[in-house]
């Protein structure tokens, strides 16, 4: 049983931890955006056929590179300590992803998150754990 004097010790070591946790957790999240990009960015590349014999991706699929401006456009952002996001910058972007009323969703973001998803938090839980037995 932790007496008082053990609890006070422990509480003091997770308040030295505390901002090393956000700053290893962020940095994380930072990644696994990146690793999102990534795989959005690989994805509007497979099997495609830019210029001349550019040929529209199914519906559903992601869609094919063409000019390269989707691609080029895929931005990772910092929104905060914990926390980032995948965003194009590209006008196409938006009807692409959720489609319109004259186009079926290509969704290349959503699939590239889902398919990280798993990794991205693995690597987060990896990351705390050896923070918090490195720290004695």
């Amino acid at each position: 049983m932790t007496g008082p004097r053990g609890l006070d010790r422990h509480l003091r070591r997770l308040r030295r931890l505390r901002s090393e946790v956000v700053r290893v957790a962020g940095a994380a999240v930072y990644e696994a955006a990146d690793d999102i990009r990534a795989e959005a960015f690989r994805s509007i590349s497979a099997g495609s056929v830019s210029g001349a014999g550019h040929v529209a991706s199914a519906p559903g699929e992601p869609p094919n590179r063409d000019t390269g401006e989707l691609q080029s456009k895929l931005k990772v952002a910092e929104t905060g300590p914990l926390s980032a996001e995948v965003r194009s910058e590209s006008a196409h972007a938006k009807p692409l992803e959720f489609g319109t009323s004259k186009m079926v969703a290509r969704p290349y973001l959503r699939p590239a998150r889902d398919k990280n998803i798993d990794r991205a938090q693995d690597r987060l839980a990896q990351q705390i754990n050896r923070l918090i037995r490195s720290s004695g």
